[in-house]
């Protein structure tokens, strides 16, 4: 059996932790040769998260600093050190389907990182409001253009990981401009990705992600990573 960690970054998220702790495939995760581990990177949330954690089992880890790409970061450290051979990473408010992890893991075989495509999947009408939509569509075809490397959707929070490809990520990034980060590493690193349509649901709770703010921060650090191919520390 190989070792999967399913990687959870949190931040007052418990009702959607809950959903997505509920419908993890186990069954055929294991079917698939996988033993899983369930690791929820906590950013100190308030709402009872932890509660959630624990009722179903699972390992809470505070992380060491504030923000998404912190939580990340960390979280691949944790992941090493349970000796994971593969780590799957997916936003906890819901808007993913855990069970389409296994489609992801199945083309790990073949590809070091594989990345769950929003863009051209199939996305609920009130997943993303009109601005996020058009934002994530510029942002990747920018990725696309500055790495001259074919990127489907640059922003997509779901990802299988090879314990090979996280070895090889150069990342100091500490918001949501994590994903870009990482797909600018992997260019850079050249470690092979490839992509899954998959589908996108509405958000349980509230969102965190500011449109233009975090947009232009995204944007920044593709910008960065293209000059300096490893991060400033």
């Amino acid at each position: 059996m190989q070792h999967l960690v399913v990687m959870l970054p949190v931040l007052n998220e418990a009702l959607g932790l809950a959903w997505v702790l509920d419908h993890l495939p186990y069954e055929r995760l294991e079917a698939m040769g996988y033993k899983t581990t369930v690791l929820v990177m906590d950013g100190h949330s308030t709402d009872g998260t932890e509660q959630v954690a624990e009722e179903h089992g699972v390992l809470l880890v505070d992380q060491d600093d504030i923000g998404k790409g912190s939580a990340i970061r960390h979280g691949f450290r944790e992941a090493l050190r349970l000796d994971a051979d593969a780590v799957v990473m997916l936003d906890a408010d819901g808007t993913y389907a855990p069970h389409e992890m296994t489609r992801l893991l199945a083309r790990l075989d073949d590809h070091n990182v594989v990345i769950g495509d929003r863009l051209n999947g199939q996305m609920a009408p009130d997943a993303m409001t009109r601005l996020n939509f058009v934002g994530n569509h510029v942002l990747t075809w920018l990725a696309t253009a500055l790495f001259s490397t074919t990127t489907s959707d640059v922003c997509s929070g779901y990802w299988a990981f090879s314990k090979e490809a996280i070895h090889a990520l150069q990342l100091n990034s500490r918001s949501f401009e994590i994903e870009a980060e990482m797909f600018a590493s992997m260019v850079h690193q050249g470690v092979e990705f490839d992509f899954v349509p998959i589908s996108y649901g509405s958000r349980i709770g509230e969102a965190k992600l500011g449109s233009t703010a975090d947009g232009w921060q995204i944007l920044r650090k593709l910008i960065t990573r293209r000059i300096f191919p490893e991060p400033l520390m």
